[in-house]
């Protein structure tokens, strides 16, 4: 029977997302809704700029959010960047980095794989190896953090060898941004895209992106239409250009738009190095607490990413029946591992607001509690 309303209940979120939002974003939402083409509104997207360039730590006057998920930000790096017939590397090394392929095969490129195993990072040498057995290559692209795996691959290494073969670099930030370093311009990436809902804790349904002045040439430069109209940045970077003269794309999602600009406040409030710091601090106390418990991590600490712990199923544990123990007993959400690696790991996220140490406590008490039961 239709309830007259959803009330959804009070859950802790530890998965790979969305993460715990704080309250002051969730009251972003519900200010009123003013027309996106207001003044006051445009006025606070110029904000949402000015604060994205300063979480990307970029100068890149194309930097804005995409209205729609993560996904779509990745697809609109690779429609306007790629046209058919180009020869596009992809690095993969978990699930984003194969549906960046996909996406170069959808947009007509030529994709050269260079692959590695779970849970291990890029490896610079393939893709050393592979550039100079392709030469013709007019992009690479990359994962910062595999969501997948929780693995940190070296992209500041990946970027410089790109552009000593003078090809563009497309990078995944959607679980680094705001909680691992991430420099765009000293690192020399072109093309940025992240989501709204991992450790900037604010909603799901926004993907902050980044173009390079090198990427926008490129882009304005182009033999064929985008194939999407609606990602079109030619398009968008009219809505999201001049303030005096902005022109009308699409209706933007003006509440959610709210809640990105209090997220990113409250990440500018704390700063970048402090923000990176906690989830660092945040990661050894999960790390030391699951060891205590007999608990591995796979994946080794130099490529590990703070924010996203991968760990291994311990032996005799059924996969889901203990998650759906800790979200009916603990109201706790932890992340199944997907992919190749489904039904031997699980994914606790320790995203933005989610990365506290009451998290941790939580965790740590339901994972044993729930350990010795299901053990008995």
């Amino acid at each position: 029977m239709l309830k007259d309303s959803f009330y959804p209940p009070q859950r802790t979120l530890m998965g790979p997302g969305p993460s715990d939002i704080h309250p002051r974003v969730l009251q972003a939402l519900s200010r009123p809704t003013i027309g996106h083409l207001d003044p006051c509104f445009i006025g606070m997207m110029d904000e949402v700029k000015q604060l994205l360039k300063y979480a990307f730590v970029t100068e890149n006057e194309v930097t804005l959010a995409v209205s729609a998920p993560g996904s779509a930000g990745m697809e609109a790096c690779f429609v306007n960047l790629i046209e058919p017939g180009e020869k596009v590397i992809v690095c993969i090394n978990g699930v984003f980095g194969q549906r960046m392929a996909e996406n170069v095969i959808r947009c007509g490129g030529q994709l050269i794989k260079v692959e590695d195993e779970w849970c291990q990072p890029v490896s610079l040498e393939k893709l050393q190896a592979t550039l100079e057995q392709h030469p013709d290559t007019t992009a690479v692209a990359c994962v910062h953090a595999e969501t997948s795996t929780g693995v940190k691959s070296d992209i500041e290494a990946i970027c410089q060898i790109a552009k000593q073969h003078d090809c563009l670099t497309i990078v995944d930030t959607v679980t680094s941004l705001g909680g691992i370093p991430l420099y765009v311009d000293r690192w020399d990436i072109d093309a940025v895209y992240s989501g709204s809902q991992k450790c900037l804790s604010c909603v799901p349904g926004l993907s902050p992106v980044s173009f390079s002045s090198n990427a926008v040439d490129k882009i304005k430069s182009r033999k064929t239409k985008v194939q999407s109209w609606f990602l079109d940045q030619t398009l968008v970077m009219e809505y999201w250009g001049n303030k005096a003269a902005r022109t009308y794309h699409h209706t933007a999602p003006v509440n959610a738009l709210y809640a990105l600009h209090e997220a990113l406040l409250m990440l500018k409030k704390e700063g970048l190095e402090q923000a990176w710091q906690r989830h660092a601090m945040m990661h050894n106390r999960l790390y030391q607490g699951l060891t205590d418990l007999g608990i591995k991590f796979l994946v080794d600490e130099q490529h590990r990413l703070p924010q996203l712990n991968l760990i291994a199923i311990p032996e005799g544990i059924d996969d889901a029946a203990f998650r759906n123990h800790l979200l009916r007993h603990y109201n706790l959400e932890v992340g199944a591992a997907i992919g190749g690696l489904a039904g031997k790991a699980w994914r606790i996220g320790l995203m933005g607001y989610a990365a506290k140490a009451e998290n941790v406590a939580l965790c740590l008490k339901a994972f044993e509690e729930t350990l010795n039961m299901m053990r008995q």
